[in-house]
């Protein structure tokens, strides 16, 4: 059968144009697959950029990779517009901004944390200070407290009534739908070397019961960092992490072959199976890197992004789990 130039030329292009769209898919599904080169740095929400950047240029000058886990982590609990990490956070119950965090060292498997912690600018640093300078992992409370301004920290008077009597106004509206104030900022980091190290700070859910502790410094909740596999982090709401050692199982998956990403989507899964929520309701996200220099996320939560920076590039990514764990959309 004889074709027309004009045919053949049409077809050619309509073929060409749909492999270029099929090879722009195939990308799209491969990203995190290949192992990229480290130093990599991977963190919650696209706030998570700004401390990426941060950490990153600690590490281009030379700096340890503890430091660059905390230094990056001030910047998010610094950021007066980030109602749900550092003092500007979403007050409790009671009208008091508690904060909580949590670091931990690849090699040696070392970890510090702090849970309830009232007035201190930088939590992430007083988690270092516990793990750095005491025998402990956690302090809680106003032990917390004490320990960070003995060691120094600095101390801002907390007042959260404007934020507190704006909870209490917004509460009635809050109690109708999910809450969307219980962001924690997780970052992960490879290290040139091929050490691993991360960090996790929150001010934990807006209106929670004084007292509450979440998954962030909970060590293989919120964060788990094993040098010989990999690390991994979590946000969203903390009683359905916790529960789960989600994180702990996180870096288990990945220590038997599986990517960071379909670890992430296999530990969702694994607890939506369990948990009698629905899988929409649960808001629980993950991101995860390993040693070999691959990263991944999930997440219920459909306005889920993470941030992941290398030399080479810094760039938030969408919630790559959205189709494959079938979530619908919330009605408006």
């Amino acid at each position: 059968m004889t074709m027309s130039r004009r045919k053949f030329v049409s077809r050619t292009a309509v073929g060409l144009a749909a492999a270029a769209a099929s090879l722009s898919a195939s990308r799209a599904a491969e990203t995190g697959r290949k192992k990229v080169a480290a130093p990599l740095i991977v963190s919650t929400w696209p706030f998570g950029k700004a401390s990426n950047d941060a950490a990153m240029k600690i590490l281009g000058d030379g700096g340890a990779i503890l430091d660059a886990v905390e230094q990056g982590i001030w910047v998010t609990e610094s950021d007066v517009k980030n109602h749900s990490v550092g003092l500007a956070g979403t007050p409790n119950a009671a009208g008091v901004v508690q904060l909580d965090a949590c670091i931990m060292d690849g090699p040696g498997h070392r970890a510090g944390s702090v849970a309830g912690l009232e007035g201190i600018r930088h939590p992430i640093s007083a988690a270092r200070r516990v793990m750095d300078k005491t025998k402990h992992v956690m302090l809680v409370g106003e032990g917390a407290r004490m320990f960070a301004l003995e060691e120094g920290l600095e101390s801002v008077e907390s007042n959260s009534h404007e934020l507190y009597e704006k909870w209490l106004k917004d509460r009635p509206k809050a109690t109708k739908s999910k809450p969307d104030n219980h962001d924690t900022i997780a970052l992960l980091i490879l290290g040139a070397d091929g050490n691993l190290a991360g960090g996790c700070s929150t001010s934990g859910l807006g209106g929670k019961l004084p007292g509450r502790v979440g998954d962030s410094p909970i060590i293989g909740s919120g964060l788990y960092v094993d040098n010989d596999v990999g690390a991994a982090g979590a946000t969203g709401v903390g009683e359905n992490v916790m529960r789960y050692c989600a994180s702990f199982m996180i870096v288990e998956l990945m220590r038997g072959g599986m990517h960071p990403g379909d670890a992430c989507l296999e530990t969702i899964r694994r607890i939506a199976r369990i948990d009698p929520k629905k899988i929409g309701d649960l808001s629980i996200n993950f991101i995860a890197l390993d040693k070999r220099g691959r990263y991944g996320a999930a997440g219920t939560d459909h306005g889920f992004a993470y941030s992941v920076t290398t030399k080479q590039s810094s760039e938030v990514l969408p919630n790559p789990a959205i189709a494959k764990l079938k979530l619908q959309p919330k009605p408006k």
